[in-house]
């Protein structure tokens, strides 16, 4: 699930600022190293501390091994591949069970006692933690919990990182953590914008360093349009179901994007690699609003006048939506699911409580899985959802009231979009940020205390909770992709996330003026670029090993299809090439026969990787995973050489050619209000070069790191 891209183990690589990052944390008299999120306590020892090195050996406790699901065995055999990817120890020994008596190893047990959240309600997420000379024993509170201790090991292995004839010494101590909160996680619109699996997956290595627990994917959406929503044309909008039904089933009509789906056998995989990382994923299949998709299988099922609304009255709305979930329910291994129920007409309130009430009983019985709805207010003077269904609120004041929720005696989860929601590149005039808004997150309380699942509004205090309140499960960050496949690659999906994931899990895991070892802006600051260029067995950042002036590749001439070392290389970069593509406006293909046959030819491809492929016509990076073509505002001459720099960093591209710079730009459909351009970010296509069809003269070509 990672991309292939050669890597050192972060050990051998630069540490981004880790002289400026290595600060400590006074707690009392003792101190330890600052990581993300913060551990809740910790005292020092006096002696040496724990030596790791090449050898050192990860011990399971025999008693506890099968203990948990994923189990303390399974969970510590993820965690010693971690362990290499980070140090770049590749003999560290597989995984054994047994008792504490060997020294220098790490070891795995369970037994620890009186973790709690800041509810009061006991967790297995909890952890205690010993470090000598002899071992480093972490002791869950469950499975999971050993798990997080260590999360909190590899980032001390990042922060205690000078290397010293191929060691580590992390210093002595004992410590304990827990969470504040049971709900810790992120949302992501995977209905309006594609994304392969393997992405997916490494968003959830990537949350599960930082202690976040939870995947929210939104996978049934439709792009937002008046003009089309309201008129003869609404079956041209864009919209998606993303689960692929087993052959013959009664809603294979539902997907429109057969190569825009998940298989269930696929799907699987992915919950495992989450799971093994001790992330749970939560879907979302989302009704009555919302549902184009639906209303373009089943058109009568639709609102009149708004298909982007199921008519809940039509007797046979609620039953086709049953038949969805009972295809794919079998699929989750999640507790709960969420059934979306967000922005649906108020005045059908009655018909709405009705079938989100109907719909929590069907899918408890059919599975045992409780359901959460988006908070949307219910004008209704005689209906009430359950108090079974959680509430995931997401707009104050203008929809849900937390306050009130949990006074009525709802469990409540915390989405309120004025600190937690990103949009896909850009938002409608301004709304949201690019990226969580740090002063929010630091500074956003009344008070100026910062931001925590328990703050609602930055406004009035009467409005917000406290951190001990039962009824609050925690908080999930929000990334919508309102815009659709075109205003964003996945990696620029990735460099949205990174930073907000990270500041989030120290939110969500310590709280605000809770804990006295919580971290400061500036604390989180020092530290996070280093964590986040250390965080193990992803690559999203596609990282290289560092190279002899920067230089990532030179070729003088290209005369055949060149394959390089790397599959794709993140920027900054300059990618520089001078190049004479054929005249030809057709090209003889081979057939199996043996005969041939002439085709219109567009150039070919000039460069290719995982992420991104750069066509000779009009200059266009193809993003492969949807397969969207983003066009230069020129065209390279035939049979003339031209000289060709692209410089790229995480907010733009663009070629400088003969002097003049062309920008590589999408134009984006703002709710069908407005047109907005936007630049794309993409990574070098650095695999093959020449390939793809290529017809002409490639020379002077190289990569360099650095924009």
């Amino acid at each position: 699930m990672v991309n292939a891209t050669p890597r050192l183990s972060f050990l051998a690589l630069t540490l981004v600022g880790f002289l400026e990052s290595n600060r400590f944390i006074n707690v009392g008299a003792t101190a330890i190293h600052p990581q993300i999120p913060s551990v809740a306590s910790f005292i020092d020892a006096d002696g040496p501390g724990f030596v790791l090195s090449a050898s050192t050996q990860v011990i399971v406790d025999s008693k506890f091994q099968d203990s948990g699901a994923p189990s303390l065995l399974n969970y510590a055999q993820t965690f010693r591949e971690d362990l290499v990817a980070l140090t770049g120890f590749n003999s560290v020994p597989e995984v054994k069970t047994g008792s504490i008596g060997d020294s220098g190893a790490i070891f795995m047990t369970l037994g620890a006692t009186n973790h709690t959240y800041f509810s009061g309600v006991a967790t297995d997420e909890g952890y205690d933690f010993e470090i000598s000379a002899q071992s480093y024993i972490i002791k869950g509170s469950g499975a999971i919990g050993a798990w997080w201790g260590t999360r909190s090991l590899l980032q001390q292995v990042v922060m205690n990182s000078v290397a010293s004839h191929g060691s580590i010494a992390i210093p002595a101590g004992s410590g304990s953590d827990t969470p504040g909160w049971e709900v810790r996680g992120f949302m992501l619109d995977a209905a309006r914008h594609w994304f392969e699996l393997p992405f997916l997956a490494d968003l959830c290595i990537y949350a599960s360093f930082f202690k976040l627990q939870s995947f929210h994917l939104h996978a049934s959406d439709n792009i937002w349009d008046q003009n089309f929503i309201s008129g003869p044309d609404w079956r041209d909008l864009y919209s998606a179901f993303r689960f692929q039904p087993s052959a013959g089933s009664p809603i294979t009509g539902l997907v429109q994007l057969p190569n825009e789906t998940y298989s269930r056998v696929d799907f699987a995989n992915l919950q495992a690699t989450c799971a093994a990382h001790g992330v749970t994923i939560v879907p979302e299949v989302d009704n009555p609003g919302h549902s184009l998709a639906f209303s373009k299988w089943r058109p009568e099922l639709a609102l009149p006048g708004a298909p982007d609304s199921l008519n809940l009255s039509y007797p046979d709305t609620i039953p086709t939506i049953k038949a969805v979930w009972d295809e794919i329910l079998p699929w989750f291994t999640s507790a709960e699911v969420s059934i979306g129920a967000d922005e649906y007409d108020a005045s059908l309130a009655n018909d709405y409580i009705s079938f989100v009430n109907e719909m929590a009983d069907y899918i408890a019985g059919q599975s045992g899985k409780s359901i959460r709805v988006w908070g949307t207010y219910e004008p209704s003077d005689t209906m009430s959802i359950s108090r079974n269904v959680t509430i995931q609120h997401w707009d104050f004041p203008g929809d849900s009231i937390p306050v009130q929720l949990m006074e009525q005696g709802y469990r409540v989860i915390n989405s309120e979009q004025a600190f937690l929601y990103l949009d896909g590149k850009t938002s409608d005039a301004g709304q949201f940020p690019v990226e969580l808004d740090q002063s929010l997150m630091w500074g956003g309380a009344p008070g100026g205390g910062g931001w925590a699942p328990n703050i609602f509004t930055q406004d009035d205090p009467s409005n917000n909770t406290n951190p001990q309140n039962p009824l609050l499960r925690g908080s999930i960050m929000a990334l919508w992709n309102d815009w659709g496949n075109n205003a964003t690659t996945p990696l620029e999906i990735y460099y949205q996330l990174a930073r907000s994931l990270a500041v989030f899990s120290e939110k969500t895991w310590a709280g605000s003026g809770v804990r006295d070892t919580a971290l400061t802006q500036d604390q989180f600051d020092s530290i996070y670029e280093t964590l986040n260029a250390a965080a193990p067995s992803q690559n999203l950042n596609r990282a290289v090993p560092p190279q002899r002036n920067n230089i990532i590749f030179e070729y003088p001439t290209i005369t055949e299809p060149q394959a390089t070392a790397f599959d794709s290389v993140g920027p900054p970069y300059t990618l520089t090439f001078t190049i004479k593509p054929s005249n030809a406006s057709q090209i003889s293909v081979p057939l199996l026969d043996g005969a041939s046959m002439l085709v219109p030819f567009d150039g070919g491809v000039i460069f290719a990787g995982n992420d991104s492929k750069l066509h000779v016509s009009s200059l266009s990076f193809e993003d492969p995973s949807t397969q969207l073509w983003y066009p230069l505002p020129y065209t390279l001459p035939p049979d003339v050489y031209t000289t060709v720099e692209i410089h790229a960093t995480r907010n733009y591209t663009y070629a400088l050619i003969e002097g003049e710079v062309y920008w590589w730009m999408t134009n984006l459909d703002i709710w069908g209000e407005y047109m907005k351009l936007a630049n794309m970010s993409f990574a070098a296509p650095s695999h093959f070069i020449g390939a793809e069809g290529f017809n002409g003269e490639l020379r002077n070509i190289s990569l360099v790191l650095g924009s």
